[in-house]
């Protein structure tokens, strides 16, 4: 029996911070903590809202910073499923930092992995997901690939 599916968009998700001096380290630059908090719960949202459960954050799969953002700086987190197991799901969170003219500027990409939960705290089946625009494709065929890797290290370390 096929499992239901969703979309991509169907879960998407924005998080907007103006940063704060309490969300600043010692450079005068964002705290790298308090960004990888805030993608960790953006994530959440994305795996919530896709799997309609509670879940749980398995790993922090890739987690690069490509510029520094700073106090008053407009911050924005895009959260993206890209890929779905039986019980995980693959979530990219993108960081930018956003001008006054509205330009976008990459800081951070990350991928996460979260499992869906059931009511004792067991993995859970996830919907199937159907990529629908070209970018949707692609990181879905990154995805298994990622997955593939990630199961492999696990069978390497034990």
């Amino acid at each position: 029996m096929d499992r239901e599916c969703k979309r991509v968009a169907d879960s998407k998700t924005e998080q907007i911070q103006i940063l704060m001096p309490e969300h600043i380290n010692g450079n005068k630059r964002l705290f790298g903590g308090k960004l990888m908090e805030w993608i960790d719960v953006v994530a959440a949202v994305v795996a919530r809202r896709h799997s309609g459960c509670e879940v749980t954050t398995a790993c922090v799969d890739n987690l690069q910073f490509k510029a520094a953002a700073y106090v008053n700086s407009t911050v924005i987190l895009v959260g993206t499923i890209t890929y779905v197991g039986n019980t995980s799901m693959e979530v990219r969170v993108v960081t930018y930092v956003e001008s006054l003219s509205g330009m976008r500027r990459i800081v951070n990409r990350a991928y996460l992995v979260l499992v869906a939960l059931d009511e004792q705290g067991h993995p859970k089946p996830v919907p199937g997901l159907q990529p629908e625009t070209e970018e949707e494709k692609l990181e879905w065929e990154a995805g298994k690939k990622r997955h593939e890797l990630r199961r492999q290290r696990r069978l390497e370390h034990y």
